[in-house]
């Protein structure tokens, strides 16, 4: 719990009782001795909500673009190494993961305005991914499902960076 100092001086008055009355008044006064912690990085960025927004709308597209790159790099070595077959295969799922990632990003932002928790509608989509990549004849279900977990490396690239930057 953080105290804010008030902007005018407070008057306290303490009265005691018994042979003689007694009174004891104290001052308050912002930016005082008595106020002994000063504010903190976490209350600054906790004060600021539009600063701490445009941080979360940097970290989305920061992985939204990296989730990208990784997707364009992997899909180029995998159609080298293994062919194009594979290659699209992968890119297939590299396709459902941002959109995956998209959603999940939408959902975190209703997060705090319309609803107290997260749905499991992008569940769906994964799960429909994998049961056309299991039916259909000409997809293979590990290159689409590590395609899918591209934005999970892209997430992992982030909080290394993160790491090595503290």
């Amino acid at each position: 719990m953080k105290i804010l100092p008030a902007k005018t001086k407070k008057t306290i008055g303490i009265s005691g009782k018994g042979t003689g009355h007694a009174s004891a008044v104290a001052e308050l006064e912002p930016n005082s001795s008595n106020l002994t912690s000063e504010p903190s990085a976490a209350d600054i960025h906790a004060s600021d909500p539009a600063s701490s927004m445009e941080e979360y709308d940097n970290l989305k597209l920061r992985l939204l673009l990296t989730t990208l790159a990784l997707a364009g790099i992997i899909f180029g070595l995998v159609w080298w190494f293994y062919g194009h077959i594979t290659a699209l295969n992968y890119l297939l799922g590299a396709c459902v993961g941002v959109v995956y990632l998209r959603m999940l990003a939408k959902s975190v932002d209703r997060l705090g305005n319309q609803t107290m928790r997260l749905g499991y509608s992008r569940l769906a989509v994964f799960v429909g991914l994998m049961i056309i990549a299991s039916r259909w004849e000409d997809l293979r279900v590990l290159p689409v499902f590590l395609g899918f977990l591209t934005y999970k490396a892209a997430i992992l690239i982030y909080m290394a960076q993160e790491l090595a930057d503290s």
